[in-house]
């Protein structure tokens, strides 16, 4: 398990050097974070959950009642404060109490999370003036990978690796997009079971390997349209297909980005040239990443190739992934952060022209002296022809 109780105590340490006695975080990813809790329901489903760290009364979370149970059991965390839909003020009964007892004093929240209806509560009982948003210092935490997300990251590559095989043996001329999304998801599902077996069987029964999403895929002109979902669009001979992971490869919890283009039965020479350009700016970007290296420094590289091949930027370099699929810091023009060791990124390349889009994308961890691949997975064009 997680040192989720290490990463409380750190964050108490912050909320002293910040005079923030009380803070209330409502992000679902760094509410599981913090404590291992994550639930089904959410402010999607009009029942916000939250996380509360104080100085002096401990850790607290407020949660609906149908989720009381797995709150105690997925986390270390004994005071579990539960509300029902329609009774008692809900969740603004639970949280007025910690108010009432840090009345006059600043208190921390993650502002960019924070849903409307819970900032408008709080800013009815509170003036603006004792609230400090404390996103900084979450994200600055979070930058930072510890030895278990790492073992976790490591896992999620190879969850990542297995959807795509298990994707190019069903993506063979006359299938249909989703079809090949749905072997993803199966081969996925399979390699994630796998490893909770192996290596986090103790913490059954909150161990869920089915893959779940909207798989990015696109073929042939569809290419071109970046986010495409894979659709009822059946593979043509000659074609390429693109497949993205950002979104659909997650293992407990962690989020990585993982692309490849592929050549649907043989290569097409329009597409390896603009993919030739992809995996050399892809390649420039990697070739910056270590500790000590500017953010900004990366994209530029990456910029340099793209430009220099004579084709426009597509998009950033890349992000920094972990729980949430998108972190700080951006691989991007005007982000000077510095890269640290253990930062985790999805870093990519990518051309375009008006008839096909080609993109390449890995994610990593940085090392010591550069970084390592979590998704080690050919760029040999000829052994991305699937289908033959």
């Amino acid at each position: 398990m997680m040192d989720f109780k290490g990463r409380r105590e750190r964050l108490r340490e912050k909320m002293e050097e910040n005079g923030c006695p009380l803070i209330i975080i409502t992000s679902p990813d760094s509410i599981y974070y913090y404590t291992g809790f994550h639930g089904a329901l959410g402010i999607e489903w009009g029942r916000p959950e939250l996380f509360l760290m104080t100085i002096d009364q401990g850790p607290a979370i407020i949660t609906p009642s149908m989720e009381e149970e797995m709150a105690y059991r997925q986390t270390q965390i004994s005071n579990i404060r539960p509300w029902i839909d329609g009774l008692a003020g809900e969740w603004r009964e639970q949280l007025i109490h910690y108010m009432k007892s840090y009345k006059g004093e600043n208190i921390g929240v993650d502002y960019y999370s924070m849903p409307h209806v819970v900032w408008d509560f709080l800013t009815v009982h509170i003036h603006k003036e004792q609230i400090t948003d404390i996103t900084p210092i979450i994200e600055k935490m979070r930058m930072i990978k510890d030895k278990d997300e790492i073992q976790i990251a490591r896992h999620t590559g190879e969850v990542a690796t297995a959807m795509l095989e298990g994707a190019m043996k069903a993506a063979v001329p006359g299938v249909r997009e989703f079809e090949v999304s749905l072997a993803a998801r199966k081969a996925g599902t399979y390699k994630a079971a796998e490893l909770m077996q192996q290596y986090y069987a103790d913490e059954n029964p909150f161990n869920h390997p089915a893959i779940s999403s909207q798989q990015i895929m696109a073929t042939g002109e569809h290419t071109t349209m970046c986010h495409h979902r894979n659709s009822l669009t059946k593979l043509v001979h000659g074609e390429p297909l693109f497949i993205c992971h950002c979104g659909s490869a997650h293992f407990k919890g962690f989020n990585l980005g993982f692309d490849r283009t592929l050549f649907i039965g043989e290569i097409n020479d329009e597409v390896s040239k603009l993919l030739d350009v992809a995996e050399k700016s892809q390649q420039a970007a990697l070739s910056v990443i270590k500790p000590g290296a500017v953010a900004e420094e990366v994209f530029k590289a990456y910029a340099g190739v793209i430009e220099g091949a004579g084709y426009p930027i597509p998009f950033r370099a890349g992000r920094a992934v972990g729980f949430s699929v998108n972190e700080a810091p951006q691989l991007a023009k005007g982000d000077e952060t510095i890269l640290e060791e253990g930062m985790v990124f999805a870093v990519d390349g990518g051309a375009e022209t008006g008839q096909y889009r080609t993109q390449v994308g890995d994610s990593i961890v940085v090392t010591k002296d550069g970084c390592e691949i979590l998704t080690p997975f050919t760029n040999d064009h000829e052994s991305l022809i699937t289908g033959k």
